[in-house]
């Protein structure tokens, strides 16, 4: 009989942490892109006053960054509304003039703006009120608005490629979606299929065990039944293949052993649900249950670096006995690590004494609840 798993019931820290901390990093970002242009634009600058001539004033490369850099910091703070207006009026196949014009139509208010909030805070922060008036404060700023339309240009340019990817991988995440939700259909009634001939095969001799595996069955299904998402916690996981394991020590009495080895970092892991039992259905089916005397199946999750090692060993089937194929349930593991992961997981299988399935997928830890 298959010993009880014993699942412990860890809690795994940090949702609201990360979403801070990618904020943070977007904004790093902006402001190391603006520091660099603030950085590309203060050579010409300064080369355009050593070449005004002897009457113009000279000052150091530092200050002219430096003013260079608070102009720009109006711009910092109006990238990401920039960027939200691309994906408020992305370019599509079917919509192109509307878009566009109404990116034109925003153009001549925040330019300008943006340009006039720089002079005024170097006005306030660096050349002080001893500089030229307002008036040649204003000149210059509606002068130089007309140069800085390309900055504009450019956020807009950014963000409409940002719009662009997110539709694609919205798209792609909508088929892979699809796909694995037909892969999960297909799945439950292979596993059913197969539930019930065992309970079928132990009827004819033992009805009232195969009352109480069809009372096991029902308690599978209402979970297998009831709304789970594509991905689950490893503990959840393993929570149900011992209900599947328990059904099969009813069908088969002192003919099932389970050896379980769980890093305890792994078990809020998140693996696809439905990722184990139907690795555990073909090592009894084809392995375990084909031995005269019964075997063994062990299970056995570990990290290694960032992925997530499991695998699933059974001892293989008696000389002469007809092992048959792996089936439904191996190809659709490997369809569905492959939309789920892409090249980022492996499924190896290893046959020999004892037959063993490898998985390597990415370690993702489950979110703490809300």
């Amino acid at each position: 009989m298959s010993a009880p798993l014993q699942v412990p019931d860890h809690d795994s820290k940090g949702g609201v942490v990360a979403s801070w901390r990618n904020t943070g990093t977007k904004a790093l970002i902006v402001v190391a892109a603006w520091v660099l242009m603030a950085a590309a634009w203060t050579p010409p600058t300064v080369a355009l006053q050593v070449t005004g001539g002897p009457s113009a004033a000279h000052v150091g490369f530092g200050f002219v960054f430096l003013f260079v850099l608070i102009g720009f910091v109006p711009w910092m703070a109006l990238t990401p509304f920039i960027l939200s207006l691309s994906r408020r009026f992305p370019l599509t196949e079917t919509q192109v003039l509307r878009p566009l014009l109404a990116l034109a139509l925003i153009c001549p208010v925040l330019t300008p703006l943006a340009v006039f909030a720089g002079y005024g805070l170097n006005t306030i922060l660096v050349t002080g009120f001893s500089g030229p008036g307002w008036a040649a404060v204003l000149r210059a700023a509606y002068i130089t608005s007309f140069y800085c339309v390309p900055f504009y240009v450019a956020l807009v340019a950014v963000g409409q490629a940002i719009a662009y990817f997110e539709r694609a991988r919205l798209r792609e995440r909508l088929l892979a979606r699809a796909e694995l939700r037909a892969l999960q259909a297909q799945i439950q009634p292979h596993f059913l299929f197969n539930t019930l001939n065992a309970i079928a095969a132990v009827g004819y001799r033992d009805a009232a065990r195969a009352d109480a595996a069809m009372a096991q069955l029902s308690e599978l299904l209402r979970t297998l039944l009831s709304e789970r998402p594509q991905e689950i916690a490893l503990k959840n996981e393993l929570a149900f293949v011992q209900g599947y394991l328990d059904l099969y020590a009813l069908l088969m009495p002192d003919r099932l052993q389970v050896e379980l080895e769980v890093e305890p970092a792994v078990w809020q892991a998140m693996v696809p649900s439905m990722l184990l039992q139907p690795l555990v259905e073909n090592a009894i089916l084809h392995g375990v249950a084909r031995r005269t005397q019964g075997g063994r199946i062990s299970l056995a999750a570990t990290a290694e670096g960032r992925f997530l090692v499991l695998s699933v060993r059974n001892d293989a089937a008696d000389q002469g006995a007809t092992a048959g194929g792996a089936g439904t349930g191996l190809a659709n593991v490997r369809e569905r690590l492959r939309v789920l992961y892409g090249p980022a997981q492996s499924l190896e299988i290893a046959t020999g004494a004892r037959t063993c399935v490898t998985l390597r997928l990415p370690l993702k830890q489950a979110s703490p609840p809300a």
